[in-house]
């Protein structure tokens, strides 16, 4: 009797261990994986080809102008005194370059146009040489919030015998890479350099302050305490000029150091 016991005991622990066993085998069968189709005509290739412009979206997205200037930095733009820019006021230099005469006469006028966002002061500029008018320039200029007169760009037409010649100093900043520069500093330091304007491989003028107490006796008078600057270009190796503005006037006197002869001396100041 104690044998059968036994078995049956034996019987029931073989019964259980089978049971285990099987709920074990169902548990590791791993869940089916549904792989999500790709819609026809697609390629993997292409796929990541979508990923990376998506990723690169932002980048391409941002506009140059951005880097460029901030519009609101010219909202409540402050006068320079060393370059003012008085709508209806004339500046008349003369002077001699190869040994011809030279005469320049610079007007602001009323006009503006838009920039990157900035409206630009329009300042009309002629140059005569020997009474012949060679050159006729609409410059656009700009002053910021802390009084730095910028420089947007110009149309610029170039003459002979009263022909249309040339248009190839024209430039404005925001189109092809063009950016615009600082034409006169509002607090000038002596040893600031600065670039004045940037047109690769046209217009790439720099300047740096040398003095703010320079005396200078032209046509128009005599000044001291004047800003004096150099400006040059990495486009004209070996070509260097300076000039001098005085406070509450603006430019007096423009002279080629290196690589040139001209000079040119205000004259006058002609207001409406």
């Amino acid at each position: 009797m104690k044998s059968n016991m036994v078995r049956n005991v034996m019987l029931v622990l073989l019964g259980a261990m089978l049971i285990l066993v099987s709920r074990c085998v169902e548990d590791s069968v791993p869940e089916e994986v549904v792989e999500e189709e790709m819609p026809e005509g697609v390629s993997d290739d292409e796929v990541t080809e979508d990923m990376r412009e998506d990723a690169e979206a932002p980048e391409k997205d941002m506009e140059e102008s951005d880097s460029i200037v901030n519009p609101t930095d010219f909202e409540n733009g402050v006068q320079n005194p060393y370059f003012p820019l008085t709508v209806g006021t004339t500046f008349v230099l003369e002077g001699e370059a190869e040994g011809e005469d030279i005469r320049v006469e610079m007007y602001i006028t009323d006009q503006t146009k838009e920039i990157l966002g900035v409206t630009t002061i329009v300042v009309r500029e002629r140059e005569w040489e020997d009474g012949e008018l060679i050159e006729d320039t609409f410059d656009w200029y700009a002053n910021d919030n802390e009084g730095n007169v910028w420089y947007f760009g110009e149309d610029s037409k170039e003459y002979d015998d009263g022909e249309l010649v040339s248009t190839a100093g024209s430039w404005e900043a925001g189109v092809d890479g063009a950016k615009p520069g600082i034409l006169v500093k509002g607090n000038p330091q002596v040893g600031d350099v600065y670039q004045q304007e940037y047109y690769e491989g046209e217009a790439e003028d720099m300047a740096e302050v040398l003095s703010l107490d320079a005396s200078v006796t032209v046509e128009y008078g005599f000044f001291d305490n004047c800003l004096q600057t150099k400006e040059w270009t990495p486009l004209e190796l070996g070509v260097e000029e300076h000039k001098f503005y005085a406070s509450g006037v603006g430019i007096l006197k423009e002279e080629a150091v290196i690589g040139g002869d001209e000079v040119l001396e205000l004259v006058d100041i002609i207001t409406e």
